[in-house]
């Protein structure tokens, strides 16, 4: 599959190189590329990143949305989108309005979003994967799934059009990463 990550973040670099080990062909995008990265895929222009992409893996600051929806909506258009952006402190912490408005045939899946990058890097806890939780359309549950895994998490779906309830694990895990203060930490729902 071709990911292209949109991002050269820790979590857009922690993500892209743990989904390129896993067998994709992934690519950074980046207003300023600097060629490979340390440990992982190539950085090239965002235009570049999004061309022939199955996947986009939106992983940028909030604050750059709007420019990277204004400037690349047409090339995301029809896509599947994982929105990985959080807007802190703002009423909602997804782009979903954004990019449906500005690609409204994109497809949206809301994931990556509520765990610190060191859960991508190590996301295993005494042997056992943390929890990821995620919403998508059922089309695309199995895809965003197989991504989750590849990462080495376990898929927790919460149903199409739930990234409002995936939003609200984001704050409960900042607070129980400063209270510990350590951001190695993860969820994971227990069940017979």
């Amino acid at each position: 599959m071709r990911i292209a990550v949109i991002g050269t973040g820790n979590i857009g670099t922690t993500l892209a190189a743990a989904l390129a080990r896993a067998g994709h062909d992934v690519v950074l995008g980046s207003r300023t590329p600097r060629g490979a990265t340390a440990d992982g895929p190539p950085a090239v222009e965002v235009a570049i990143a999004l061309e022939g992409a199955d996947v986009v893996l939106l992983a940028i600051p909030a604050r750059a949305v709007g420019d990277f929806l204004e400037a690349h909506a047409a090339r995301i258009d029809g896509t599947l989108i994982i929105d990985a952006t959080n807007n802190v402190g703002a009423d909602t912490a997804n782009a979903a309005e954004a990019i449906a408005a500005a690609a409204p045939r994109a497809r949206y899946a809301r994931a990556f979003n509520t765990l610190g990058w060191e859960n991508f890097a190590n996301p295993s806890f005494d042997g056992v994967a943390a929890d990821l939780f995620f919403s998508a359309a059922d089309a695309d549950r199995e895809v965003v799934e197989q991504l989750i895994s590849d990462v080495g998490l376990r898929p927790a779906y919460l149903g199409p059009g739930k990234q409002d309830l995936v939003d609200s694990l984001l704050p409960l895990w900042f607070t129980l990463a400063q209270l510990r203060g350590d951001r190695h930490l993860a969820f994971r729902v227990l069940h017979d």
